[in-house]
């Protein structure tokens, strides 16, 4: 991700205990991304850091609505996220070396469990589609039954 976050966390300026903090991706955040499938959308994130002596564990989850392309028709299409995840900072997700010195973006983390959690393949649902390309992929389907071996 090329764009500066504001939403990076000094994990050295924090004192130790729980703090919670909220983030929200929406269609700015998304635009900014580079190659993404993400067309748009508002995901809120509610994360929860304990920040011990010499180590952290963090929680997060991700509640909203995305918009991807659609697999069969092309149109974009919302998609329903709810998802939610737990690091230590010992976790190879967190930049393999985490440690106390470290700058959390927790933009870019939230991002991550809402790409994880989008369906492999995503179509709308019967009847939803664009009509015009339903047509077009009517006039391209094969009828006849494949000949035996």
């Amino acid at each position: 991700m090329s764009m500066e976050s504001h939403y990076t966390i000094d994990l050295k300026r924090l004192k130790i205990g729980t703090h919670e903090f909220e983030v929200t991706l929406d269609d700015g955040f998304f635009k900014e991304l580079e190659k993404t499938e993400v067309l748009g959308g508002k995901v809120e994130a509610k994360i929860a850091l304990n920040l011990r002596e010499e180590d952290y564990w963090l929680t997060i989850a991700v509640h909203g609505t995305v918009f991807v392309t659609c697999d069969r028709c092309l149109d974009p299409m919302a998609l329903e996220i709810d998802a939610s995840d737990e690091f230590d900072s010992g976790d190879a997700s967190l930049n393999g070396d985490a440690s106390l010195n470290d700058v959390l973006d927790l933009s870019w983390l939230a991002y991550e469990i809402v790409s994880i959690n989008i369906p492999v393949v995503h179509c709308h649902q019967a009847g939803e589609c664009n009509k015009q390309m339903e047509l077009l992929l009517q006039d391209h389907l094969c009828d006849e039954p494949e000949p035996e071996e």
